[in-house]
Parts: structure tokens; C-alpha cells; sequence
């Protein structure tokens, strides 16, 4: 992974500062040598963030101040463009912990939309590790590399993106067993069980977010059915914050309530069988009609326009022009 950008010290040209200005409003910059922001409360110079500390505060041309800090992840993927829905920070956290991602994993992702849960991947995998994600539509591939390549400061060596279909492309990107973690993302995830069971090694993790009870419940039962698996497990997260300012403490009037299910099973070793579990009888068969419901018109495939995805990629690629520029300047001042 690239040293850009450092997560501390003092700011230098090339990193990416977030600054929170007058009323509250946030706007996010790569330092440049002669850069500057011009907003209507003034213009501040970028050379008065060079060689700050993280934390600091600044005041532009009409004397307002500004609060400048180093974004967090969760700050760049909540404000970065989109060719795809995001996979939100509290999602995110939890395909970490729940998936088990490690440093050195190998780890298979699909699909990669805007590159927000990439971003994620990529952090807990390390130096060692190795992130493959896939993608159907070339142009989201264009976003989720230009936002990668931003944030980053440059491709990770870690990390490869295939343009394609992931029943067709994974036999051929991977070696068979040889994959620790698959995190699918995607409208009709059941469609690639089968060879995310063939790609991962022996108590590897499969864990799929969907956003219907109609897709969880079709995936369960595909998992189930190929005996290839243990019981799967399955959960959502629901985040609330509080009110705290003296002694009026209370729960927010709004939250981040659904906005997916996170659904995991292991890998069984070959041949083997797992010990069956008693359940209490319940209706878990189904029929035509159920699977009508489960088809990915049924459950809501969501389309972005054209004209508002090429936006997306000017956006993307505008911001990881800048991160190489930003970067050749600090080069050419400080050979």
C-alpha cells in the first residue's frame, strides 16, 4: 500500500484535508503547491495547511475559520462519487468482524460498485494479503478505481479488479481452494455458490449482503441446499446515536435503521457432512410463486442513467487526477 495518505503528523501537499468552515459545512481538498479554496465567506490558501498538525485551525482571506482534519475512511466513502450504492461504514464494520478478514488474507469481492467496501478490504488485508474484486459493468470498475486510486494515492499492488461475470471469470483469476473469504455483493448472489464453494479453501467464509428479506431468504435456502456449507447466519445492524449536551441526554430523533442483511456460512472440508440439526417443523419449502418473488425484477435492480454514471466517472477520475498531481508537485519541491 502507498504512504499516501499518512493517517498523522503534520499536513504535507498531497494529502487530503477535510475542513469544516462556517455553519458547519464540510469541504474536502488535496493540498497543491498554490492551491486554493474560494468559497463565498473568502479564500484560503493551501500553504497555510502545509506543515500543520491534524486537528488545526486555520483562517481564510475575510478572517473565517476553518477546522481542518485528515478524513477518516468512513468520512471518504460517504462523500466520494458513485457509480453504485455504497456499502455503508456500519455494514462495512461488520463484513469485517463477521467475515473475519485478516492481514494476508485472499479475499474475493463481488461485486465492487463505487469501491467503498474495497477501500475497507483492502485495509484489513494489509501488504500480504490479496483483494480480487469483479465487476459486470466497466463503468463502475472506472469509479471504484479512481476512488481507490484517490483515497490511496496510487493502485494498490494488493488489489486486481475484473471486468465480468463472476460464474464465468473465478475459475480463472483463482486457483481452487485457495481463496479465504468471498463477500458477495450483489442483486442474486445464489447464482455463484456453487463456484464460491470450489474457489474457497476448507473452512473459508462466504458472506452475502443483500437488502430484501426475499433475497436473504432464496440464498439461505441455495446454501442449505448444496450440503456444501454450514447453517447459515444471518442478521442486520441498526444504528441509533444519542443526543448528549448536559443533562439533555436522549436518542436522536433520526437513525440509520435497514439498509441490508448480512447472511455468513463456512466452507465444510471435501466429503464431509454436517451434523443435522433438530428444528421445531415450519413451512420452508416453496414453490413457483416463491420463486417468482425471488427474480431480480421482483426484488428491485436499481439503475443508475447513462448520463449520470459517465457523470460519476468524470467525477472519480477528476479527483484521482488531482491526488497525481498533487503528488508530482510534492516530487518536483521536494526531490
Amino acid at each position: 500500500m502507498s504512504e499516501i495518505p499518512r493517517l498523522s503528523g503534520p499536513f504535507r501537499v498531497g494529502d487530503r484535508v477535510q475542513l469544516t468552515g462556517p455553519k458547519g459545512r464540510l469541504s474536502t481538498i488535496t493540498l497543491r503547491e498554490g492551491g486554493e479554496l474560494h468559497t463565498h465567506h473568502g479564500v484560503l490558501r493551501h500553504e497555510a495547511l502545509v506543515g500543520q498538525p491534524d486537528g488545526s485551525v486555520v483562517v481564510n482571506s475575510s478572517g473565517h475559520e476553518y477546522l481542518a482534519l485528515r478524513p477518516l475512511l468512513r468520512d471518504f466513502v460517504m462523500s466520494m462519487p458513485r457509480g453504485a450504492a455504497i456499502v455503508y461504514p456500519k455494514d462495512a464494520a461488520q463484513i469485517l468482524s463477521q467475515a473475519d478478514i485478516f492481514p494476508g488474507a485472499v479475499v474475493v469481492e463481488a461485486g465492487v460498485g463505487s469501491g467503498a467496501l474495497s477501500l475497507w478490504l483492502l485495509r484489513a488485508i494489509g501488504a500480504t494479503g490479496r483483494l480480487v474484486s469483479f465487476e459486470r459493468r466497466e463503468e463502475f470498475a472506472e469509479v471504484a478505481r479512481a476512488n481507490v486510486e484517490t483515497y490511496v494515492g496510487e493502485s494498490p499492488a494488493t488489489w486486481d479488479v475484473v471486468v465480468g461475470d463472476l460464474v464465468e471469470a473465478l475459475p480463472e483469476a483463482v486457483a481452487p481452494a485457495s481463496v479465504d473469504r468471498v463477500v458477495l455483493d450483489m442483486l442474486a448472489p445464489w447464482e455463484c455458490i456453487d463456484v464460491v464453494a470450489d474457489a474457497l479453501t476448507p473452512g473459508g467464509v462466504v458472506l452475502c449482503y443483500v437488502a430484501t428479506a426475499t433475497q436473504l431468504s432464496r440464498v439461505a435456502e441455495f446454501i442449505r441446499a448444496t450440503g456444501l456449507f454450514t447453517e447459515p447466519d444471518a442478521n442486520e445492524t441498526m444504528v441509533r446515536g444519542w443526543h448528549v449536551e448536559g443533562l439533555a441526554v436522549r436518542p436522536d430523533h433520526r437513525m440509520i435503521a435497514h439498509t441490508g442483511f448480512l447472511l455468513t456460512a463456512r466452507r465444510l472440508a471435501p466429503g464431509a457432512v454436517a451434523p443435522e440439526q433438530k428444528r421445531r417443523a415450519s413451512k420452508s419449502s416453496y414453490g413457483d410463486e416463491d420463486v417468482e418473488l425471488w427474480t431480480p425484477g421482483a426484488v428491485g435492480d436499481r439503475q443508475i442513467t447513462d448520463k449520470n454514471l459517465r457523470k460519476r466517472v468524470r467525477e472519480a477520475q477528476k479527483a484521482a487526477d488531482g491526488v497525481r498531481q498533487a503528488g508530482q508537485d510534492a516530487e518536483e519541491t521536494n526531490p
